[in-house]
């Protein structure tokens, strides 16, 4: 059980966007995106140290996208020395993307969001997925609920960020769902593809739509559609 598990209140699901952060400006000129796990201090003498080092998942569709998106990362000048890592850790239906690259990299904790939000009363619950220049943040609230949008709004005022919610739900509610959490294995395509053919019925019976008209509707070939719903198939299926 994570910390924010633990802590009675509300759960959200936040968008966020703030300044200075290396993440949020190679995924927004690439494509692919990042999950980021953990951070790391390096043993030091100094009240606060002057770098610290992130634990990270990249992902893509494709190799090439992925080594755009190191490429990036590599000519921000707010990130540091990138390390990637030779083996995986976990299990590969625990991160979204076909291709999944782990890596460390060092970065100033100035351009950090997570202090600013854990000393306003949000404590982060899973990765931090960031895409297309925009975070997602899954976080339970401390406090009474509300004071949300207070706390929210010091966020901003603090930080200069952007932030919405995406989602909100009782901390009794036993967080997100299994079918929510499987969903987040999946490509940003993939999960259009599927929510689309379930939404127009592909999946009743009889079908509400055709692959044909499904290709059709998100302006893809046939081919490409039916490669994207049955790898996120796959994913949501996979005990």
């Amino acid at each position: 059980m994570t910390i924010a598990e633990q802590i009675p209140g509300t759960r959200l699901t936040l968008d966020l966007w703030h300044p200075n952060c290396w993440a949020i400006e190679a995924t927004e000129r690439t494509g692919g995106g990042v999950l980021a796990h953990a951070i790391y201090n390096s043993p030091t003498t100094e009240d606060r140290p002057s770098s610290v080092n992130g634990l990270f998942t990249a992902f893509g569709e494709t190799e090439a996208e992925v080594e755009r998106l190191f490429d990036a990362i590599r000519a921000s000048d707010r990130a540091g020395e990138l390390l990637e890592l030779q083996e995986r850790f976990g299990r590969a239906r625990n991160a979204p993307g076909n291709v999944v690259r782990e890596f460390f990299l060092e970065y100033d904790p100035d351009d950090m969001v997570c202090p600013t939000l854990l000393e306003n009363g949000f404590v982060h619950s899973a990765p931090v997925r960031i895409e297309n220049g925009r975070e997602e943040w899954h976080v339970g609230f401390a406090g009474e609920r509300s004071g949300i949008e207070d706390a929210l709004q010091t966020v901003r005022e603090q930080a200069g960020a952007e932030v919405s919610i995406d989602s909100i739900t009782a901390a009794d509610a036993n967080g997100r769902s299994p079918r929510d959490q499987r969903l987040d294995t999946l490509t940003t395509t993939q999960r259009k593809v599927f929510e689309h053919a379930r939404e127009t019925g592909y999946y009743e019976w009889p079908r509400g739509t055709s692959t044909r008209e499904l290709a059709d509707d998100l302006d893809v070939s046939k081919t490409t559609l039916l490669e994207h719903l049955r790898k996120a198939e796959s994913k949501l299926l996979d005990p």
